[in-house]
């Protein structure tokens, strides 16, 4: 008897890839992905948010769209406009929200919309690595710009630009982290918002603006959002992945019906109802609290995660220290290629992200490596700190000497 399902194998099309690996689990010392505090999701106040919306309005689920259109649950769109208002400065009603499978499908839909192959794209030359995967599945030219401790470097977009001009060639859009950058954890200065738009519109290329992160600020507050300085110029999605639970898979898109509507056409689904729902009971009530919690929570584990970098590999990594968020990117000396030390880390129970899959140019990105200090308890991120300097230095050498023991001869 055959195996089930073997007669597709031949019929599976040609661009069809290897199949994924099994998941295996998570590592002892997991720094990678965009995972949460598990401690820190209020189960208690989710579950009474599930509880009273349920009772008061359940009987909806027996609709799709929940009786309230393709743009997603009404209360949960009007709150994320309140939010945005008060937060980000965005002055937008709910009618210009668009509820997502988290930001992933906002990123999908703004690339249906706006490319086709060959098409040129402006990112950040570190970046968000789901969002360089789409664009090269998609047969898009990647134009890496250079970033600083404030985000996009405004004059060397303004040479990318300049040049991409003389050659004929207009960039379909700038995607840019300014509040929060990920992988960098920079937020963009106001005066430097204001010159981004002020290039947008010398060049007339519209920015595409990803503000997942901009809730968990260290400051409490940041410059607003781009999109509230300019919308004429912008587009602007967020997520509650990093703010509440990733496996919620929320998100959404901010943009006026003339594009909503066009992505509405282009979409094939939409987010799942109940969640929405939750979401939009919890966080009416509680959001502020929660983000003052969240935040607080997080930057205790980042202290955590630079003082064991600092005392295992001391001045041999580089740490750009984030300003809010849930990442850390730092730089190993010129000459490691952090992609070498996946398999041994793993071997080691340590899973981390290589730079080169964050960056327009991989092969320049090799000496980085992005840590995720939200899941691991304090004591694992110790420990797992110092596995992972032990591991470097069996590979490398680098670090020499760490917490104080000779390493390397």
């Amino acid at each position: 008897m055959s195996s089930p399902g073997i007669a597709f194998s031949a019929a599976f099309a040609g661009t069809v890839p290897a199949p994924a690996a099994r998941w295996a689990g998570f590592p002892r010392y997991n720094f990678v992905g965009g995972h949460n505090d598990s401690a820190l999701i209020p189960l208690d106040a989710l579950a009474e948010a599930a509880a009273a919306v349920l009772r008061r309005e359940g009987a909806i689920l027996s609709t799709y769209g929940l009786g309230h259109g393709p743009l997603g649950y009404a209360p949960l769109r009007a709150f994320i406009a309140a939010k945005s208002k008060a937060h980000r400065g965005i002055a937008a009603t709910a009618e210009e929200v668009l509820i997502t499978v988290g930001s992933m499908q906002g990123i999908d839909l703004v690339n249906a919309l706006l490319l086709q192959r060959g098409d040129t794209v402006i990112v950040e030359e570190f970046t968000f690595a789901g969002a360089l995967g789409k664009l090269r599945k998609l047969g898009a030219n990647i134009v890496g710009a250079p970033l600083d401790a404030g985000g996009l470097r405004i004059d060397a977009l303004a040479a990318i630009l300049r040049d991409l001009k003389a050659r004929g060639t207009a960039p379909k859009y700038i995607y840019t982290i300014p509040t929060i950058q990920n992988p960098t954890g920079s937020v963009m200065p106001l005066e430097r918002r204001h010159a981004l738009l002020a290039l947008a519109r010398q060049y007339e290329v519209p920015i595409f603006e990803d503000e997942c992160y901009a809730d968990l600020v260290w400051a409490g507050s940041a410059p607003p959002a781009l999109y509230a300085l300019d919308p004429a110029w912008v587009l602007h999605i967020g997520s509650f992945s990093k703010t509440l639970a990733p496996a919620l898979r929320l998100g959404f898109v901010i943009g006026p019906w003339e594009v909503l509507g066009r992505m509405l056409a282009l979409r094939t689904d939409g987010p799942g109802a109940l969640g929405q729902m939750v979401v939009a009971e919890y966080f009416t009530r509680h959001f502020d609290e929660h983000a003052r919690r969240l935040t607080a929570g997080l930057r205790a584990k980042l202290d955590v995660m630079v003082e064991a970098l600092e005392r295992e590999f001391g001045t041999a990594a580089e740490l750009w220290r984030p300003e809010g968020g849930i990442f850390l990117w730092l730089r190993l000396p010129e000459g490691v290629d952090v992609r070498k030390l996946v398999q041994p880390a793993a071997a080691a129970g340590i899973a981390f992200n290589p730079g080169p899959e964050w960056a327009a140019d991989p092969d320049a990105a090799a000496p980085w490596m992005r840590l995720c200090f939200a899941l691991p308890s304090p004591a694992d991120i110790r420990e797992g700190i110092s596995v992972l300097a032990r591991v470097c230095a069996e590979q490398t050498g680098i670090p020499a000497r760490s917490a104080n023991v000779v390493t390397a001869g």
